[in-house]
């Protein structure tokens, strides 16, 4: 296919990457600029988002936050001023499920198609090409976008109509949060009572406790390497929505509360910029106790 791609950050550009390894034709455009390197052998560097759709017949967005979706979508020489009747928006950032509403019917009236499909597994998951992609799409727009999905990632769900992707992804959030908290406690107390945590983490993986977060997040906490896989500046936007959505629902979500102050905390220690699993420090400075391993 031609597939405009806009946003090459750190999700962004491997997954264009592996459009391309797939076969596909694309175009870019990126804040930053699209690399060098990502220019030529099928790659062509466009000026902006509406020459990116009006070359491309689907539009794959990657981008940080709601507010961002809004710009590259409909502010000057965005995505819809490229667009013509018949293709494809697919928005592959994680935003609001009502504001994502409000996008689609705006495509609509364009006379093309909205996909929203978040996905998870961060930039290991991105450069793998093994991400979990939630999708909301009516049936004809998902199996058009399927091919391009599953260049990307391994789990590909049509969770339901467009916003069940964004609902599915902050339900994600919520959870993967909540994991990473509960893994800090556990490695703070375990560190603190005496027990080394790399073999707490290594027998922890061989019983009911095991996740993804103890086998990635706990790593990163033990070894101290806090490198953003996931920014904690994204995940606190995340679960923003995730409480904003809830007071709108009338829903209470008293652990993501929990989760968002300690992130609060981490943020306010000059931690935004590092991995979510920057979280371990919030229940260390709590504590007054660092993870340490055993020589």
């Amino acid at each position: 296919m031609k597939v405009g791609f806009v946003g090459l950050g750190l999700m962004g550009r491997p997954m264009a990457e592996n459009l391309r390894k797939a076969g596909h034709e694309l175009f870019l455009t990126s804040r930053s600029g699209v690399p060098q390197d990502m220019q030529g052998d099928g790659m062509t560097a466009c000026a902006n988002a509406a020459e990116v759709a009006g070359k491309a017949d689907v539009v794959i967005t990657m981008v940080p936050d709601t507010p961002d979706v809004e710009k590259v979508l409909f502010g000057e020489n965005g995505i819809a001023d490229g667009l013509s009747k018949g293709k494809l928006v697919i928005d592959m950032s994680s935003i609001s499920p009502v504001a994502t509403n409000g996008f689609a019917k705006r495509i609509a009236e364009l006379g093309c198609g909205y996909v929203d499909a978040p996905v998870s597994g961060g930039d290991i998951g991105a450069k793998a090409a093994t991400l979990t992609i939630m999708v909301g799409a009516d049936e004809a727009d998902f199996e058009r976008a399927k091919p391009l999905f599953e260049a990307m990632g391994k789990t590909i769900t049509l969770v339901g109509p467009v916003g069940s992707g964004q609902t599915c992804k902050v339900a994600n959030q919520i959870i993967v949060a909540l994991n990473i908290e509960a893994v800090s406690e556990a490695l703070v107390f375990a560190s603190k009572a005496g027990a080394d945590p790399v073999r707490v983490r290594q027998a922890l993986m061989g019983g009911f406790a095991n996740s993804r977060v103890l086998e990635v997040h706990a790593e990163r906490m033990i070894n101290r390497t806090f490198k953003p896989g996931f920014r904690t500046g994204l995940h606190m936007k995340d679960l923003e929505v995730a409480l904003s959505n809830a007071r709108a629902l009338g829903v209470a979500l008293p652990g993501t509360a929990l989760a968002q102050q300690l992130f609060n905390s981490c943020v306010a220690a000059g931690e935004i910029d590092e991995d979510d699993s920057i979280m371990c420090k919030a229940i260390e400075r709590l504590s007054g106790h660092e993870i340490t391993k055993k020589d």
